[in-house]
């Protein structure tokens, strides 16, 4: 049993860590020189301000490409082809920056750029050691050769220029490239253009349309599929893509919504190397639905239709501005500090979160969370449906489809906005504006008691901060959302939004794989499987691994002596010791959930949940809270399901991780992605987190990374109100502090002023009502004495009583208010 001899003071966060390993001194003895000491601000609220200047430095590790270093990078690839053949063959999937190791970006952090941390510094008899300079910028690029077909990843080194070309742009070095056989990077929009372009000029798939009645090109939209793997025939030596087809009504029409109107029974099979059409069949003919007067979703008469008129204005207003501050990517909210990422793939990323906790300092929770796949499969046998199981992260780039955000429409109140920067499929940098949005939101009920003994009542408003971006992906909109509470919470959430993927129905044919929608229109049934990758690092300091994982299943104790009651349940906990041991399922029967855990394990505080729940704890292996209990973060999770297809599904060959619903590995830098780093096409059954776990890697102690799958996902059977457009369904997880403080972190939240003032109304006018109330009681005092003069005066003692209230609030009111006005519209230089 782990335990620790401290003070025992209300809410104070005590508790022991051992020191740094020898391994993160020699990681750093090329770079570092001895110092006199400095001064740490470590310890520091954050918000408080930093006292340590910032470093020569501009760029930390963990910032997202500008669009400058992009061109770089672009350009010194260019320059690296074998000749001008090679060169113009070239097509920029993705560029990205590549995250250096765990201990240069803590060397970043401790000294060049926030949070400040000196004291993190490896130290000598000499003191504190510094970085003299940090490990050059590099980027990652996947390059598709349109020629050859052979995708290739280089790395190229950026902070430096090495050369500068005859037009003056600079170049970087390439450190490394290297051909990868057997794959397909992901498609990119360009691609889709191209595609759509070429299919419209396909002779055959004119008749084929002319054959459904419809002439005009420019009413047809292509939308293309990447094949996935089914057969051979799908193997990655050809780079292929299956279109759906749909067909508006109005081609004049910009708000017209073009998937209304499935094409089906037209197979076509495109080339996307050569962007030619190698297959192409009309395989059945397929009335076209009609038009379906409710399709469209675009304002008021636009739609057919007439806007609500009874929707009156509502402002969210900081007047003194937003609680959290932004250094670059470095964001600071009341207690909480973390780093926004952004990647083509991924989209948002978040980096280094940490827990500034009184005099314990900044503590860290987690190094790096992100949703790194999403997969969704269809449950309708037919074609075309059938082959619809979308890798929207692997195949497309929920980075690279994400939106500019609009204030008052994506995000309300004070906001601080991000742009992205991409390469094009040319090379060319395109940037996304406004793509992440910060923002503080209300969030109701914090916390509230009320002593019936006493009255005395406290609340507090809840408040969290949010990280957001919305991405498309053809007919579907996701909204990805990262809330941080005053509570120590964190929340991941999911908004799912958009079109139904529709199929059309022959006259008077029904199907029990989706739901009718309109005459000739069908919505099949299908699931949403979102993948989160959360690289654990509870209470662990710079170059620390001491957090691991526990399983508490929930059992109901036996009858007899100890349980006479037949009420007696408690929770069992099990260490998870290996990558295979932790390969692990849902039990709804006994409430299974996991822990990151210590090795010495305790019972106390285990949370017990209903039948259909699970968590898993986080907690570190050497730091213990005031009752020598392990500290810990817990997964909550959101919905639950299961993938409904039959263990034979094809496209489980490539999503092998959705066969359990918690995975959880040894950190390896190059295992990120769950299916692997090529999905498209992969014909490797079971590539990802399925091989990595064979290594039965040891979890006791280490850097953990949990892989949250399955429980965060959805069935969605349609209904009919989610057509034309579906409104938005919320799903995500939570990650909850465990052990983690000593108390609630959220009592020292102040009172809202708002609510204060109404409780001063309110008490006003609980006196008034009590004076009108006791008037009221003695009227009958009155009337039997009204002529008499002790009845008239008790009535005019009453009335004076009364006004002499009203008037002194009157008063009390007046002057609060012109004081309020001075400070709030006059300028401060001339109070």
């Amino acid at each position: 049993m782990a335990s620790a001899s401290q003070k025992t003071t209300p809410c104070a966060h005590h508790g022991a860590s051992a020191p740094p390993p020898p391994k993160l001194l020699s990681a750093v003895e090329s770079v570092i020189r001895p110092v006199d000491s400095i001064p740490d601000t470590a310890k520091k609220p954050a918000n408080k301000g930093i006292s340590v200047s910032p470093r020569s430095e501009t760029k930390h590790p963990l910032d997202p490409l500008s669009a400058a270093e992009i061109s770089v990078a672009v350009a010194t690839v260019r320059a690296a082809g074998a000749n001008p053949e090679v060169r113009d063959s070239m097509r920029f999937i993705e560029v990205a920056s590549v995250e250096p190791e765990k201990h240069v970006v803590a060397l970043a952090d401790a000294y060049f750029f926030p949070p400040f941390q000196p004291s993190l510094l490896p130290r000598t008899k000499a003191g504190p050691v510094i970085p003299m300079k940090l490990p050059p910028r590099r980027a990652r690029l996947v390059v598709y050769n349109k020629t050859s077909n052979e995708t290739s990843v280089w790395i190229v080194e950026l902070s430096s220029v090495h050369a500068v070309t005859r037009g003056g742009h600079h170049r970087g070095r390439v450190v490394s490239s290297q051909v990868i056989p057997d794959v397909q990077p992901p498609m990119d929009a360009e691609e889709y253009a191209e595609c759509e372009a070429i299919v419209k000029d396909f002779p055959p798939f004119i008749e084929a349309m002319k054959r459904r009645g419809i002439d005009d090109m420019d009413l047809v939209m292509v939308d293309p599929w990447c094949v996935g793997y089914h057969s051979e025939a799908d193997a990655p030596s050809r780079r292929l893509a299956k279109p759906l087809i749909y067909c508006r009504t109005d081609s004049d029409c910009p708000m017209e919504n073009g998937y209304a109107r499935p094409v089906e029974g037209i197979y076509v099979l495109v080339d996307m190397q050569n962007m030619v059409v190698i297959e192409f069949e009309d395989r059945k003919f397929v009335p076209l639905p009609p038009p379906d007067p409710l399709r469209n979703y675009t304002p008021g008469e636009s739609r057919g239709g007439v806007d609500r008129s009874d929707v009156k204005p509502l402002e969210i207003i900081q007047p003194e501005g937003p609680s959290f501050r932004v250094r670059g990517y470095f964001v600071e909210w009341q207690k909480w500090n973390f780093r926004i990422g952004f990647t083509p793939r991924e989209g948002l990323v978040i980096h280094s979160v940490a827990y500034v906790d009184g005099s314990r300092g900044r503590r860290p929770v987690a190094h790096r969370l992100s949703f790194v796949e999403m997969v969704v499969p269809y449950g309708d046998p037919n074609e075309p449906h059938y082959r619809k199981n979308a890798f929207d992260a692997g195949e497309d780039g929920l980075g690279k489809n994400a939106h500019s955000l609009k204030k008052g429409c994506d995000c309300l109140g004070f906001i601080k906005y991000f742009d992205a920067h991409f390469t094009n499929f040319t090379g060319g940098v395109e940037t996304i504006e406004n793509c992440v949005c910060l923002h503080e939101e209300d969030h109701g009920i914090l916390w509230k008691h009320q002593d019936w003994r006493t009255g005395l009542a406290e609340v507090r408003r809840s408040r969290r901060l949010t990280v957001s971006f919305f991405c498309t992906v053809a007919n579907y909109e996701y909204g990805f959302y990262w809330h941080f509470y005053q509570d120590g919470k964190i929340e991941a959430e999911v908004k799912l939004t958009g079109i139904l993927s529709l199929g059309a129905l022959q006259p008077g044919e029904t199907r029990k794989y989706g739901t009718t929608i309109a005459p000739g229109l069908y919505a099949p049934v299908h699931q949403h499987f979102f993948i989160a990758r959360m690289d654990m690092s509870v209470d662990c300091k710079p170059g620390e691994a001491y957090n691991q994982v526990v399983e508490v299943n929930v059992k109901v104790d036996e009858p007899g002596e100890n349980n006479i009651h037949n009420n007696a349940f408690y929770a069992e906990e099990k260490l998870l010791r290996s990558e295979a041991e932790a390969t692990r399922d849902c039990d709804p029967f006994s409430a299974r959930h996991w822990i990151v855990s210590n090795l010495y394990l305790t019972r106390s505080g285990i949370n017990i949940l209903t039948t259909v729940n699970m968590f898993c704890q986080v907690r570190n292996t050497r730091t213990v809270n005031r009752t020598g209990q392990l500290t810990g973060y817990k997964l909550v999770p959101g919905s639950n399901c299961l993938p409904l297809a039959r263990p034979e599904a094809k496209f489980l060959r490539r999503a092998a991780f959705l066969k359990h619903n918690l995975w959880v590995t040894r950190y390896a830098p190059d295992e990120k992605f769950p299916g692997g780093e090529f999905p498209n096409q992969n014909p490797r059954a079971g590539e990802g987190l399925a091989t990595w776990v064979k290594q039965n890697r040891s979890l006791e102690e280490s850097d953990v990374v949990l892989w949250y799958v399955y429980v965060f996902g959805i069935t969605h059977v349609p209904r009919l109100e989610d057509w034309p457009v579906m409104p938005v369904e919320h799903i995500g997880f939570t990650l909850m502090p465990h052990g983690f403080f000593n108390c609630s972190p959220a009592v020292d939240v102040p009172p809202n002023p708002a609510c204060e003032l109404d409780t001063k109304d309110s008490e006003m006018e609980k006196a008034f009502r009590w004076e009108i109330n006791n008037f009221s009681e003695n009227k009958s005092v009155m009337k039997s004495d009204r002529f008499s003069s002790g009845g008239c005066e008790w009535y005019k003692t009453r009335i004076i009583k009364i006004f002499s209230f009203l008037i002194r609030n009157l008063i009390i009111n007046f002057f609060f208010f012109f004081l309020l006005g001075i400070f709030v519209f006059i300028p401060r230089e001339k109070l």
